[in-house]
């Protein structure tokens, strides 16, 4: 479709250094058809997806990329090796020494904050789960990994093993709803989450009407991550949250649907940095020595090694400190030790809860049903 619908505008690589280096988005599907496409073109694309928004013709290049990606594991393929790091991150964020469920009784809706949160800001992952627990008293807890980075990498196998039981088993615990804090996570469940209703804690936020104890001054940017481009209602709660904080913002020419990526998507990094650094200085010279806000630790990690960038939960939390800029944000390997004693101080203070964790093969099961509990 993209072969023969495509008009050659040029939109969709104006900005994107990947398809300016390969020649634009129909002569890479051309080269696709034709299977002259070299073998490692399609893993440089970071598949944020700002070709598909600005295309007149609504095609989508990205996807094109992805089938590529997913056709190297259905063909028999196995993952690069430039990629056995981001895998390893995501084996142990779903593997039973990093997994946990908490169900209290009457559990409907839980709290899926994803991998990097727990690790880099574990104490406002709990600051997190304390307020909206004043809003739902038997509001749950999952602590395991969405399997983005294998969904973007194309397999699709590894995704429906891995991902399908925690919708399965959530499902199956009553819970009926997903509340994220990753943009990453809240797109696996927008697609891949079945029956289950999601949405991000800051359109939560929003609805409770959460309001700062005090409120700060300043001019800052926002970084919205290219999982949420089409979320409108998340761009909006986040803007809604950030002016509440008394900050005035202003908008970088590539915002909400139009973002782009931090750099770190797609895996790009580990197979072709100079195409994700090329992000990474559109951003920076787009927030111009500006303070950035965004809403994914990966994003604030990525962008905050080359300016000043601040996760939003930081600046509900702890807004004078992050706009000073002294905000703590463990790192390896001190991330990994952070989420085996959230998982035991969590396991400790929700003893009514039912207890869940993943098995060696993939799924998950109860340890723990509390005494009255139990069918």
């Amino acid at each position: 479709m993209l072969t023969r619908d495509c008009i050659d505008c040029g939109l969709c690589a104006r900005d994107c250094a990947f398809l300016q280096r390969h020649g634009g988005a129909r002569q890479l599907a051309e080269k696709a058809s034709a299977g002259t496409l070299p073998p490692e073109v399609p893993w440089q694309c970071s598949l944020c997806g700002l070709c598909t928004r600005l295309c007149p013709k609504d095609l989508d290049p990205a996807a094109v990329m992805l089938e590529l990606r997913r056709a190297h594991f259905r063909q028999g393929g196995r993952p690069l090796s430039a990629h056995r790091r981001i895998l390893a991150y995501e084996r142990r964020g779903a593997s039973p020494r990093f997994s946990l469920y908490l169900l209290p009784p009457g559990c409907r809706t839980v709290l899926f904050p994803g991998c990097a949160l727990p690790g880099t800001r574990p104490g406002r992952l709990l600051e997190l789960l304390h307020l909206l627990r004043q809003r739902y008293p038997d509001l749950g807890l999952v602590l395991d990994c969405c399997h983005k980075p294998s969904h973007d990498l194309g397999r699709e196998e590894q995704v429906e093993r891995m991902f399908g039981p925690v919708v399965h088993f959530l499902l199956a615990q009553g819970v009926r709803r997903v509340l994220t804090a990753c943009p990453n996570c809240q797109r696996m469940f927008s697609s891949h989450g079945g029956a289950l209703a999601s949405q991000t804690v800051y359109e939560e936020l929003c609805e409770i009407n959460w309001q700062p104890p005090h409120t700060v001054a300043g001019t800052v940017t926002i970084h919205d991550p290219c999982g949420v481009r089409m979320r409108q209602g998340t761009h909006q709660a986040v803007r809604t949250l950030t002016t509440t904080l008394g900050l005035r913002i202003e908008e970088m020419r590539h915002c909400r649907e139009k973002t782009v990526c931090c750099g770190e998507g797609g895996s790009v990094p580990y197979v072709a940095p100079g195409l994700a650094g090329s992000w990474t200085s559109l951003r920076l010279r787009e927030a111009a020595e500006r303070r950035v806000v965004t809403y994914c630790a990966g994003c604030v990690g990525f962008l905050g090694r080359h300016l000043h960038a601040m996760h939003l939960l930081d600046m509900v939390f702890a807004p004078r400190r992050a706009l000073a800029g002294r905000i703590f944000v463990a790192r390896p390997p001190l991330t990994s030790l952070n989420r085996l004693w959230l998982k035991f101080l969590l396991r400790r203070r929700m003893r009514q809860a039912r207890i869940g964790q993943r098995r060696h093969d993939g799924t998950i099961g109860l340890t723990n049903v509390p005494q009255g509990d139990a069918d």
